[in-house]
């Protein structure tokens, strides 16, 4: 916990910005909180659905948000081959409805014009395209798609029609990652 925010933190030091990152789990905050100690990050032990409704968290204020959600982890199976033991057709269902509601309220949370990146660690079709669709949809405002494959290292193969980006291993080296970045109106 708290290597994307360490990574946001530095980025964030060097153009005179700030971060809030939001950790449900009061012990994984607190492990945040260490690796992001002397960076302009400041760290919420809070629901991230409580945008509007927790005063740490209003709407409408922030520039951009990273819903790096929870997952089936299913995109890390090449590192972690045991996990597909751990996982049920049954997971998906509250996955999918938690990562929908952690993204509707990101939208709530970003000024308009501001982006919402969207990533998780798996390539199942329900957690990444079904999800990000149906939180836009069901937002209630203005949402645009913006191409995420200019977001990554230049020459980067295969990285399909876009907008959305999905990451394997056999052809990027990397775990299933699925990027998707909107534009509030």
């Amino acid at each position: 916990p708290g290597g994307k925010a360490g990574l946001l933190g530095a980025l964030a030091a060097q153009r005179g910005a700030r971060v809030t990152a939001v950790e449900v789990a009061e012990h994984r905050a607190r492990l945040v909180s260490q690796a992001t100690h002397g960076l302009p990050v400041a760290v919420l032990a809070i629901d991230g659905r409580e945008v509007g409704a927790d005063p740490k968290l209003p709407e409408g204020h922030f520039d951009r948000v990273l819903v790096d959600a929870p997952c089936t982890g299913l995109g890390s199976l090449r590192r972690r081959p045991e996990s597909r033991w751990r996982r049920q057709p049954s997971d998906l269902p509250p996955l999918t409805r938690l990562q929908r509601e952690l993204l509707g309220a990101a939208l709530r949370a970003v000024r308009p014009g501001g982006l919402v990146a969207y990533v998780t660690c798996s390539p199942h079709t329900v957690e990444t395209h079904v999800t990000v669709t149906e939180a836009a949809r069901r937002s209630g405002v203005s949402v645009d798609f913006v191409d995420a494959r200019p977001l990554l290292p230049a020459g980067m193969p295969g990285l399909g029609d876009g907008p959305t980006v999905q990451l394997w291993p056999h052809r990027h080296g990397t775990d299933a990652m699925f990027l998707a970045v909107l534009r509030k109106g």
